[in-house]
């Protein structure tokens, strides 16, 4: 089984794994690390990063990504990651300036962009891409924060790594299938409609002494 299909299995175990991991509700630790699975809110336009099994009916017809207002959707859940070619094992902070992958819990698949033209707003298309947590190199983000690590209450943004094009909301709205998701888009310059926060989620402790070994019996990194 791939690590990321392990740990969608392991869900239910790991909330009750107090000694490894911290709510967003409470807790000590104040960054974000990797291995941890979280929700990620747009913070002008109030909507959580969202996908689905739903394709885009133009573009590159790849599963598409949202933002939706509804708090309690299991699939606006991502897990932070390290990329094909450079690991991030589990509990590590993530650096400010680092290239990430974002994979969506319920189907696997990767946040990703490329020159495809989004169907609302003609921005830079975003999808989600891949198997099983494997895309390409169009699965990189760079998270761009102003301290050394990326911090939980911290508003980021994430650099498209190939395109360096900004993950984005500006507010346009889908009709059916998906009547009211909020159009999520990639742009190229900077601006408010490209800060995110961490919300609700699970967030991976630095390993410590007493977990190191159970840790890497469940894979080491993902």
């Amino acid at each position: 089984m791939d690590s990321l299909g392990f740990f969608r299995a392991q869900l239910p175990l790991t909330v009750l794994l107090s000694c490894m991991f911290t709510f967003s509700s409470g807790g000590e630790m104040k960054f974000v690390t990797c291995g941890s699975v979280v929700k990620l809110l747009n913070v002008k336009h109030n909507v959580r990063l969202h996908s689905h099994d739903v394709r885009y009916g133009s573009g590159s017809g790849q599963q598409s990504v949202t933002g939706v207002t509804v708090v309690e959707d299991s699939n606006s859940y991502w897990s932070v990651r390290g990329t094909s070619e450079v690991a991030c094992h589990r509990g590590t902070p993530v650096q400010c300036g680092q290239n990430i992958r974002l994979t969506h819990v319920n189907t696997g698949r990767n946040l990703h962009s490329h020159y495809f033209t989004s169907p609302l707003s003609s921005n830079q298309e975003v999808s989600a891409f891949g198997e099983n947590g494997e895309g390409d190199h169009l699965d990189e983000w760079t998270v761009l924060c102003a301290g050394s690590v990326w911090q939980q209450d911290e508003s980021v943004r994430f650099r498209h790594t190939a395109t360096e094009a900004l993950l984005s909301v500006t507010g346009e709205q889908y009709g059916r299938p998906i009547h009211g998701q909020r159009e999520v888009h990639g742009m190229m310059v900077s601006s408010s409609h490209s800060y995110w926060k961490t919300m609700e989620g699970i967030f991976m402790k630095p390993s410590e002494i007493g977990s190191r070994d159970f840790i890497s019996t469940m894979h080491t990194e993902f």
